[in-house]
C-alpha cells in the first residue's frame, strides 16, 4: 500500500487585496494605540492564513510593501531620485515586530529594487546607483532581522547580476515568478536554490550539471513536477511553494494538501 510522505511548504507572501471599509475599520479598532495603516493590515492578512494552514516556512508581505518603501525613502520626489537616497527605518521596524507577534519564525517578502518603480536622476551611473539602493536594502533587511524577522524574500521582475550579488545571503532569497534560463543561472550562481512553476522544473534539472542545486521550491506543485524533482533531489530538497493572490485560506490549505509524494 502506498504511503503518503508530506513535503515541507514555503510561502513567498502574497497580495491579500484591499479590504472593505468596515473590515479595515474593525481591524484598526483592534489595534488602537499602535502604529497601523493599510500596509500593516495587508501584512497581517498575508501571514495569518499561512500560520493557520501550518505552512512550514511562512512569509508575510508581498508587492504591496512597495508603498512602505516609497513612503520611507528620502531623496526621492515623484518616483525620481533627485539627491542621495536614504531611508526612514522606523516603519520597517514596526512591520517586523508585527510579523514576529504572529509567528516568530516568519520571513518577510519585499519588492526587489527593480520593482520599486523609481528612476535615478541623481547618481547617473549604474554602478553607483546599484550600490546606493543596495545599501538602503541592506539597512532595511538588517533592521528587520534585528527586530526578529527570520529572513527576506525579494520579489523581482528582472534579475540583475550585481543586485543579486550584493544582496543574496543565506537569509535573503530572490523570487522571480517567471525566470528565463539566464535569470535562473544568475539566481543559482548566488543562492543555490530557486522557486519555479511546475513546467519549469525540467529547466532547473537541466542546469544541475552546471550548478550546485540544493533545493527546488515548486510553486503550487503537481504530482508530475514533484516526481521529476525527486528523481534528482532528496525529499528534504523539494519544497511546495506558494504566492497567494487574494483571500488566502483555501489557497494555503490546498498547498499543504498537494505537497506530497507516495512511497511503497
Amino acid at each position: 500500500m502506498a504511503k503518503r510522505q508530506d513535503l515541507a511548504t514555503r510561502g513567498f507572501g502574497g497580495e491579500p487585496g484591499i479590504p472593505e471599509v468596515a473590515e479595515l475599520a474593525s481591524w484598526i479598532a483592534l489595534h488602537r494605540g499602535s502604529s497601523a495603516d493599510l500596509t500593516s493590515f495587508l501584512l497581517d492578512a498575508s501571514l495569518a492564513p499561512q500560520v493557520e494552514a501550518r505552512i512550514t516556512h511562512p512569509c508575510a508581505g508581498g508587492m504591496f510593501m512597495q508603498n512602505r518603501f516609497l513612503e520611507s525613502l528620502s531623496g526621492v520626489k515623484d518616483t525620481q531620485v533627485i539627491e542621495e537616497i536614504g531611508v526612514r527605518i522606523d516603519p520597517f521596524s514596526e512591520d517586523a515586530a508585527r510579523v514576529v507577534v504572529q509567528n516568530r519564525n516568519a520571513w518577510c517578502a519585499l519588492p526587489a529594487p527593480d520593482v520599486l518603480g523609481i528612476t535615478d536622476r541623481y547618481y547617473k551611473d549604474k554602478d553607483e546607483w546599484t550600490e546606493a539602493i543596495s545599501g538602503v536594502y541592506r539597512t532595511v533587511l538588517r533592521e528587520m532581522r534585528d527586530a526578529g524577522v527570520s529572513g527576506h524574500v525579494l520579489i523581482c521582475d528582472s534579475v540583475d547580476n550585481e543586485v543579486v550579488r550584493m544582496l543574496a545571503r543565506r537569509n535573503v532569497f530572490f523570487f522571480h515568478l517567471e525566470p528565463d534560463r539566464t535569470s535562473l543561472e544568475i539566481l543559482l550562481e548566488f543562492q543555490k536554490k530557486v522557486a519555479v512553476t511546475n513546467d519549469q522544473v525540467a529547466k532547473v534539472i537541466d542546469l544541475a550539471g552546471e550548478y550546485d542545486i540544493r533545493q527546488i521550491i515548486i510553486l503550487e506543485p503537481d504530482s508530475s513536477a514533484i516526481t521529476l524533482a525527486l528523481s534528482h533531489l532528496e525529499p528534504d530538497q523539494v519544497i511546495g511553494g506558494g504566492y497567494c493572490i487574494g483571500n488566502g485560506m483555501e489557497y494555503w490549505k490546498n498547498l499543504v494538501k498537494n505537497s506530497f509524494f507516495e512511497t511503497t
